[in-house]
């Protein structure tokens, strides 16, 4: 074999391992894992005043919250209905709004001459 096809075999053999030891890319920052550790334990309090001075402490907002958080596998708007927290998934849900669709082609006619 060529030098660069021993190049090439010891490169493919070794990058797993080089992959495997390198620390994960996906390990979050400790502030930000306290702050949303603490977000999804005032949703689970069931005390609006709680989440909306966690949420306002830390600038986040409900609906960024409602929308993207997951706490213990689930949506937070679920991990707080899972633990009887009615009042803060009702808010978190109320930050989402409500999505209507008109079929507007079925409301309103278009008259046409010619």
């Amino acid at each position: 074999m060529t030098t660069i096809k021993k190049t090439l075999v010891a490169l493919a053999a070794s990058l797993p391992l080089i992959a495997i030891s390198l620390p994960s890319q996906a390990a979050m920052d400790p502030y930000l894992e306290n702050a949303l550790i603490n977000v999804c334990k005032a949703a689970k309090s069931n005390s609006i005043l709680k989440l909306n001075s966690t949420t306002k402490g830390y600038r986040l907002k409900n609906k960024t919250v409602a929308l993207k958080l997951v706490c213990n596998g689930q949506d937070v708007i679920s991990f707080a209905e899972s633990y009887g927290a009615d009042k803060t998934a009702a808010r978190l849900q109320q930050s989402i709004g409500n999505v209507s669709i008109t079929d507007v082609a079925a409301l309103s006619k278009v008259k046409v001459t010619f």
